[in-house]
């Protein structure tokens, strides 16, 4: 009878001593996972941070290049987007650009370009685009075709003969889309009304290779 009881004794402490072990195999497991995710955490913060400082240079930079000129522009501190008024390049329903216009962008264009595509902030660069915006009057359909051939007809005017010779010109081609987003994109006021003036817009917008992913690993490290 004791020798029964000395074996159950035997086997139990055997058995607690089993799962003793495999809870420090598993701690330490778990210990080595949460370490390989601080560390691949870590990484991307990292890489966050250096997209982030690319982007603010190039808003700064772009904010210093004008800041200074008579130009009706509005510079995104977040985004870095450039908007002007719709009517600085058209009139009223209209897609081609007006004498001002075109004496507008020969003035901008080139400024604008050679900070985006200087050798610093080049390949860091997916791409740039020109975007018409329009308010809500009329239709949709409408206000999406006129978006369209305004931001098209910047695109076309920067390249063809009439526009003056810079030096990004041929390279910009690799970089630059045109798109219209009709009344989708509208802008507002303090009060968080619709303004329908600042909506009637031509925005430039530059968009970083990593954007997409960083927005997506930022989304993942907020949680």
């Amino acid at each position: 009878m004791r020798t029964r009881k000395r074996e159950e004794v035997n086997y139990w402490m055997s058995y607690a001593d089993l799962m003793s072990a495999m809870l420090m195999v598993f701690a330490l497991l778990l210990t080595l996972v949460i370490l390989d995710y601080k560390e691949l955490l870590d990484k991307k913060e990292k890489e966050i941070q250096q997209v982030v400082s690319v982007k603010t240079e190039i808003i700064q930079a772009l904010t210093e290049q004008f800041k200074e000129s008579n130009m009706a522009i509005e510079i995104d501190q977040q985004t870095g987007a450039i908007r002007f008024p719709g009517s600085v390049l058209f009139s009223t329903n209209s897609a081609e650009i007006s004498p001002q216009g075109k004496k507008f962008l020969n003035a901008f264009i080139p400024k604008y370009l050679d900070i985006l595509l200087q050798d610093r902030f080049k390949n860091e660069i997916s791409s740039i685009m020109i975007e018409g915006h329009t308010d809500k009057k009329g239709t949709y359909i409408y206000n999406m075709k006129l978006s369209q051939d305004r931001a098209f007809s910047v695109l076309n005017y920067i390249y063809s003969d009439e526009f003056p010779k810079f030096s990004k010109q041929a390279l910009s081609k690799s970089y630059i889309t045109a798109n219209g987003r009709g009344f989708n994109q509208p802008l507002k006021d303090a009060k968080g009304k619709v303004d329908s003036d600042r909506s009637r817009r031509v925005e430039f917008l530059f968009r970083l290779k990593d954007d997409e992913a960083i927005k997506a690993i930022q989304e993942l490290v907020d949680e």
